[in-house]
């Protein structure tokens, strides 16, 4: 993971086509690099979750989205559409999701650092 800055604020980033989660319990790597950074966002690819992440029924979408919220940290997913299946039903969790302020998915890199910092996205 690395730090990257935009708009003044820092944000945790995971490396791009590397699997960093193998199991829910290790989003604890990801909220520890964050909470010694003294920052509350994060921006993951979906490469970087777990194997069953877009799977609602594994449960482990829930599991590290109920972690970070725990720690109050915003998670920015960049997952390019049709780039990873997704069941129905986490369809419907991300719709419920877009109502809140602390999960997003993005086509891309630059949409998801202008949310977690509150910019708009040119």
């Amino acid at each position: 993971m690395q730090v990257i800055t935009r708009g003044g604020r820092s944000i945790v980033e995971g490396e791009p086509g590397e699997r960093l989660l193998e199991s829910p319990e290790d989003i604890l790597e990801v909220i520890g690099t964050c909470m010694e950074r003294r920052t509350r966002e994060a921006l993951l690819y979906a490469e970087n979750l777990t194997e069953r992440f877009f799977d609602l029924s594994s449960g482990e979408a829930g599991t590290i989205l109920q972690k970070l919220r725990n720690y109050r940290i915003r998670l920015a997913v960049v997952a390019p559409t049709g780039g990873v299946p997704q069941s129905s039903r986490f369809g419907e969790m991300l719709a419920d999701e877009m109502r809140g302020n602390e999960f997003r998915i993005f086509e891309d890199k630059d949409a998801a650092e202008a949310w977690l910092v509150g910019e708009r996205a040119s």
